[in-house]
């Protein structure tokens, strides 16, 4: 297990994010200029409240969804659900911005027998086909506003510009396999065996999976695979909707496209190596919104409530998780055994050949 994995370090990412989650209510409760904000959240309805858990709840489905099409449909769905929701406890503790759920995913698939090229490839597809919706999100909203199709009285910076950086980058991903194949091609001629010729053909053998698993990432989506597809999309749809319910408890909700395009713009701050993103994600999302004319104090008292549960809802629900999940695979006399339908060839998802080793 990825030493930053460890239980004894999750447990102190765990006081952590406590402490921090202590000090920021302090700070709410104590400094001044915070008043409305106070007067805000003491006034949440409960009942919107309960409607953000069970949007995160919906979310976390999402993920699991999504999480098992893409690597293996006949995976049980026990084991799924403790590896999935695992990673999105991970990636609520650990401040790498969503790699500390993949890499326990890795770590969990490996110990559970699938082969290596299978979770390189794979890990990769899943990662795009999560990140997808949101960078179509940002390309659909940002030009519906920029044409008025939206409402939103806001700038073409904010709406066409982000429109267009996010189509270049899915224009940049989906073209990106060949070009990853040709980068990597003269890496292994002529390498020799020492430490040098051995990095070289790593990082080839890096970039063809990283081709591979964009390839396999755009047959599932030419596939219509319906748990890639709705497991993606509700994954970030109901994380969406339970900002729009933090904003509903506490006040109006701002429009369709501001609130979808504040969410979008404002999730770059979890990119910020703190845990869980604790701090950045929440002053980029007010900032965002604060630039979308909406009220900074009910956009500080809606976020904090949203990023609450947004933390919380994993963590719970990835703890217990978390530990079956290391009970089955470090206490299996054959590992291989408790994911045995890896093994298998799976039917369900289209097959992406790998090009022959050198």
């Amino acid at each position: 297990m990825p030493d930053e994995l460890h239980p004894r370090h999750l447990v102190i990412r765990v006081a952590e994010v406590a402490a921090i989650i202590a000090v920021v209510a302090i700070a709410i409760t104590a400094l001044p200029g915070l008043g409305e904000v106070r007067s805000r959240l003491a006034d949440a309805d409960p009942i919107w409240i309960a409607a953000v858990v069970v949007a995160e709840i919906a979310s976390c489905g999402g993920y699991l969804l999504v999480f098992r099409s893409t690597f293996c449909p006949q995976m049980s769905w026990g084991l799924s659900y403790d590896i999935a929701m695992a990673e999105l406890a991970a990636n609520s503790l650990l401040p790498t911005g969503g790699a500390g759920g993949l890499a326990l995913g890795v770590w969990a698939l490996h110990k559970a027998g699938m082969a290596t090229e299978h979770i390189a490839r794979r890990t990769v597809a899943f990662f795009m086909l999560t990140s997808a919706p949101n960078f179509i999100g940002v390309v659909v909203v940002g030009l519906a506003m920029f044409a008025g199709i939206l409402p939103g009285d806001v700038s073409p910076a904010l709406t066409l510009g982000p429109a267009l950086l996010a189509a270049a980058a899915i224009l940049i991903v989906w073209l990106s396999p060949e070009l990853l194949r040709k980068f990597g091609t003269p890496l292994t001629q002529g390498a020799a065996d020492d430490w040098s010729g051995r990095g070289r053909k790593g990082i080839r053998k890096g970039l063809v999976a990283a081709a591979d698993g964009v390839e396999l990432a755009k047959s599932l989506l030419r596939s219509r695979s319906f748990g890639v597809i709705a497991g993606s999309f509700s994954y970030m749809a109901f994380d969406i909707a339970a900002l729009g319910f933090a904003f509903a408890a506490i006040g109006p909700v701002p429009s369709f496209g501001v609130l979808v395009l504040g969410y979008l713009l404002g999730q770059l701050g979890n990119l910020i190596p703190v845990p869980g993103g604790i701090g950045g994600t929440e002053g980029a999302l007010v900032g965002v919104f604060a630039l979308f004319h909406v009220d900074v104090s009910l956009a500080t008292a809606a976020v904090l409530i949203y990023r609450l549960f947004q933390l919380i809802i994993p963590a719970l629900l990835g703890a217990p998780a978390f530990v079956m999940l290391r009970r089955k695979l470090m206490r299996a006399h054959q590992p291989a055994l408790v994911c045995a339908p890896l093994a298998a060839n799976v039917a369900e998802l289209p097959a992406v050949e790998l090009p022959a080793r050198s």
